[in-house]
């Protein structure tokens, strides 16, 4: 009987010492969250020099994919089961109820001045920084396809002086050039970041007011979104039957040369050089009648209220903070460090192979539109993005779509 007694009795204490370190080791475990497969590498290189640096602890990294990456996050934020340290974008809800740890507070406030100004802005709220930002999206662009603008008699030049919108529309044209020797010419489409915050911001319109409010439903918003529409009822994008539910069906038609231009951001850079069978480049966003317009985004490293290892989850955020321990996520061009001194790494990276990728961050020279935010913003967007989808499959007209959506968004932000 005694024997059974102290079995159970150093099997609880085995338990207790487990709970408190992580594994058999004795070290402590931490679990990082992100959505994305091919980061993994990069930060397994950067978490393994941090483990030799601090042989206490062990990071082990969890991919959630992002068509589930939001909602599971949520659940598990409000549980109590998140992981230690996770990717975000949309940080408010958790920010505004105390779910997060303070980023100044735990690193200390000169650490932001290591970072990209716009990203260390986008994870301020109220006063408090809620993230260490990893790396930045850049501005947005146009991938080409060469060998289809040369079959057009398209000059690449033209498209750095392409303009859109009442009056001297020379976007249309072009794509209807294009349009005849490419299934598609452009990605038309409920692509947020990529097509429609640059053209509502290019027609002079905004997403939101200083009470951030939703505000697309204004003459500007009818401008962009009406345009955008009639490029795909035009076929001169693919249908949104294709990509209202698949984000990546552009992105796969521009790789399989049926799509003659591209709109988006660095984040397909590497794929698209990876995979392109033909010849290819980047060009500036068309212009409209407020100018060329971008937004910019940033993803950033948040940490949970929640951890059970506040001290060892500060010294993992400012490794990952750091010019050494960021740097590993321009290895390969894949991203572009949130670090300012490790930025130059990336260009250099591209332009070792020949591609000039300027035009990300050229635009980003002249005006921008924010990318949203608020409490409340996720539920907003998942209110949001079936009503216009319903309008770019051309079953609610334009501005009954953005006047029900901008109703549903900002009904949705009352009620968190």
């Amino acid at each position: 009987m005694l024997a059974i007694v102290l079995s159970v009795v150093l099997l609880i204490a085995a338990a207790l010492w487990l709970g408190r370190t992580g594994d058999e080791s004795g070290r402590t475990v931490l679990h990082m969250r992100i959505w994305d497969q091919s980061f993994v590498p990069a930060y397994r290189a950067s978490l393994d020099a941090f483990e030799r640096a601090n042989p206490d602890l062990e990071v082990r990294i969890t991919v959630v994919p992002w068509a589930s990456y939001q909602q599971k996050l949520r659940l598990d934020v409000a549980g109590g089961t998140a992981d230690d340290v996770f990717w975000t974008n949309l940080y408010e809800d958790y920010a505004d109820t105390d779910r997060l740890l303070d980023i100044g507070r735990l690193l200390g406030f000169d650490a932001a001045r290591a970072w990209d100004p716009s990203a260390v802005s986008q994870y301020t709220r109220h006063g408090h920084l809620w993230a260490v930002p990893q790396f930045v999206d850049g501005g947005t662009a146009v991938y080409y396809n060469r060998d289809l603008l040369s079959a057009a008699h398209v000059d690449p030049a033209e498209l750095s002086t392409a303009r859109w919108g009442p009056g001297a529309d020379t976007f249309e044209p072009l794509l209807r050039r294009l349009a005849a020797v490419s299934p598609w010419a452009f990605n038309a489409g409920n692509d947020f970041q990529s097509i429609e915050l640059p053209f509502l911001g290019s027609a002079g319109g905004r997403l939101q007011g200083p009470d951030e409010r939703f505000v697309f439903d204004s003459p500007q918003g009818a401008e962009a979104f009406g345009y955008l529409v009639r490029l795909i009822t035009d076929r001169l994008a693919p249908s949104a039957a294709d990509t209202n539910g698949n984000t990546d069906f552009a992105r796969n038609a521009f790789l399989q040369g049926k799509l003659a231009l591209f709109q988006s951001g660095t984040f397909n850079l590497a794929t698209i050089a990876q995979q392109a069978k033909f010849r290819w480049g980047v060009a500036m966003i068309p212009q409209g009648p407020a100018g060329r317009v971008s937004t910019d985004n940033a993803i950033g490293v948040a940490a949970s209220a929640a951890t059970r290892h506040p001290d060892a989850v500060r010294r993992l955020l400012g490794w990952l903070g750091s010019a050494v321990g960021n740097r590993y996520l321009a290895q390969d061009g894949a991203s572009i460090p949130a670090v300012v001194t490790e930025q130059q790494e990336y260009r250099d990276f591209w332009s070792h192979r020949g591609i000039d990728v300027a035009a990300f961050f050229d635009v980003l020279r002249g005006p921008r539109i924010a990318s949203g935010g608020g409490s409340g913003f996720p539920a907003a967007l998942d209110a949001i993005n079936p009503i216009l989808s319903e309008m770019y499959l051309g079953r609610t007209p334009v501005l009954a779509a953005l006047s029900g959506a901008v109703a549903a968004g900002n009904a949705a932000m009352s009620t968190q």
